[in-house]
């Protein structure tokens, strides 16, 4: 547990990278194995991710980001997707559990129905706030599993949600939570941590 503490107080937001440090499809794997257990609301597992490790449409996505240069010089750009749809697949999610035998059918179609009817009677709004928050989720997974595999990362809100679909052809029905940059920080560059907030300015206790 103690090297769980030490991973939290060692993950940093990264704002100067190391240009030229390539990331392979294996060691962002090795990655996503991690994040895919994090937990999602109904298990409907909300979201996905485009990772771009192509130069050119890096630039195109540093330009979508008000030209950040860390967009550019970060091994990787991971666009963290959140499907405000992601109910609609609730039948093909849970039919592993009923070829399982772990819910016989009317279990089976019960969990289907319940989730899907959750989800239309509230509407567009909360499905799109449904995906960021799940999207959040897993987006914090992501940065602790790759400071676990020796990566550095910085989530980022610095862009144009509109030009970030349009550079990746992405459908309406995915909203983009965030936006981050995965390489090897240059050590020299990083500040001292900001301040943060005393435990008692921040949790109530009732």
């Amino acid at each position: 547990m103690s090297e769980f503490i030490q991973l939290i107080e060692e993950r940093r937001s990264a704002s100067n990278f190391l240009p030229d440090v390539p990331i392979t499809k294996i060691e962002l794997n090795e990655i996503f194995d991690l994040v895919k257990l994090g937990p999602s609301a109904f298990n409907l597992q909300h979201t996905n991710y485009v990772t771009v490790l192509d130069p050119e449409v890096k630039e195109r996505l540093q330009e979508a980001a008000y030209g950040q240069h860390k967009v550019l010089s970060a091994s990787a750009v991971i666009i963290v997707l959140g499907d405000k749809k992601a109910f609609e697949q609730a039948s093909d999610i849970y039919e592993g559990l009923k070829m399982l035998g772990m819910v016989n059918k009317q279990e089976y179609d019960h969990m289907v129905n319940d989730t899907v009817s959750f989800y239309e009677s509230r509407g567009q709004g909360f499905q799109r706030d449904e995906a960021i928050r799940n999207a959040s989720l897993s987006a914090m997974l992501f940065m602790l599993a790759a400071k676990e595999k020796g990566w550095d990362t910085c989530p980022m809100i610095g862009f144009d949600p509109k030009g970030v679909k349009e550079v990746l052809h992405l459908s309406d029905h995915y909203e983009v939570a965030m936006m981050i940059t995965i390489g090897k920080e240059k050590v020299e560059s990083r500040k001292p941590r900001g301040y943060r907030k005393p435990v008692s300015e921040f949790v109530t206790y009732i």
